[in-house]
């Protein structure tokens, strides 16, 4: 007898899916990088952002392969401080979510609640019904989401938004993702009152302050994107100030950084002025110099007071 037909059959290989093959053709990569340049620091949230791409590549790949299963909900809230991130999250988020087939579109309708609550009787419902039209296929964002809910006063008709939303989120998961956004504090008071939009999210995302060093290290790049500079004298100043505004009211992140460097140019452009005023020639560099006293001269450096 033949030796050979003794020997055990050699065991087959298990099939694999080419998963590196798959997140080079969704391009997914290059949007995260593109919100890591965007974006100082946010670990914590760029982390959460790479673990949903990450789930969804997967639940891709096992749908190719036939492995059956439920269609991931996509639903989220983000919670945080003004000018934290938010809104350029979702704009990436929903790029991600087209690219790897969670939604049609690379689409992102942003909404508060005027654009979804009525002043009077029969006008919320089509105000809201307008807005999902308009989002589905891709993502619908609602800032200060918890304004839709005002229990004091009977005569509001934010309930009835709620209600709509609740019914589309469900049946139309497939072909749209509702992202919230506003204070953790208030979104959690929001949540309590509103059980079943709570039930509905997959995935609660919180953005962190920015540290003082990273609100610097912003307010360089946005100097640098309009194609201004700090010297040190200016940096160092800058740094004050961003320490002292912290600490006063209204403080909104990048979003304050971004208004005290709009006014930090309009005094540069009046400090030029005046010295074109008295005949005094100004050098190429100095139009792009952001000067120590366009920053001091900020009422931020004068007690109880906010820029």
């Amino acid at each position: 007898m033949n030796a050979a037909l003794n020997q055990p059959a050699a065991a087959q290989s298990p099939p694999t899916i080419d998963l590196q093959a798959m997140l080079a053709d969704a391009h997914v990569t290059e949007v995260i990088e593109q919100l890591d340049n965007e974006l100082v620091g946010l670990a914590p949230v760029k982390q959460r952002v790479r673990e949903i791409a990450a789930f969804l590549l997967v639940s891709r790949a096992r749908a190719q392969v036939g492995i059956e299963s439920e269609p991931p909900s996509m639903h989220m809230c983000f919670t945080g401080n003004p000018g934290t991130g938010k809104t350029t999250v979702a704009e990436r988020m929903a790029d991600i979510l087209q690219r790897l087939g969670c939604v049609r579109r690379n689409h992102l309708v942003t909404v508060t609640r005027d654009d979804l609550v009525g002043q009077y009787i029969g006008h919320t419902a089509p105000k809201t019904r307008e807005v999902l039209k308009r989002a589905m296929g891709g993502v619908l964002f609602i800032d200060e989401a918890y304004y839709l809910y005002r229990p004091e006063n009977e005569r509001d008709y934010g309930q009835e938004a709620i209600e709509i939303l609740l019914q589309v989120m469900e049946s139309n998961r497939n072909d749209l993702v509702v992202i919230f956004a506003g204070y953790k504090e208030r979104m959690d008071t929001f949540f309590r009152a509103n059980a079943g939009i709570h039930s509905r999210i997959a995935h609660h995302i919180e953005f962190p302050d920015f540290s003082c060093a990273e609100l610097l290290q912003i307010a360089e790049l946005m100097a640098a994107r309009m194609h201004y500079r700090f010297d040190a004298d200016s940096l160092a100043t800058l740094r004050d100030y961003i320490q002292r505004r912290i600490h006063q009211p209204n403080f909104a992140n990048a979003r304050s950084i971004r208004n005290a460097l709009d006014r930090a140019r309009l005094r540069q452009a009046n400090r030029l002025f005046a010295r074109a005023t008295r005949g005094t020639e100004t050098s190429v560099d100095e139009l792009t110099l952001i000067a120590a006293e366009d920053i001091a001269s900020s009422r931020v450096f004068s007690p109880r007071q906010a820029d």
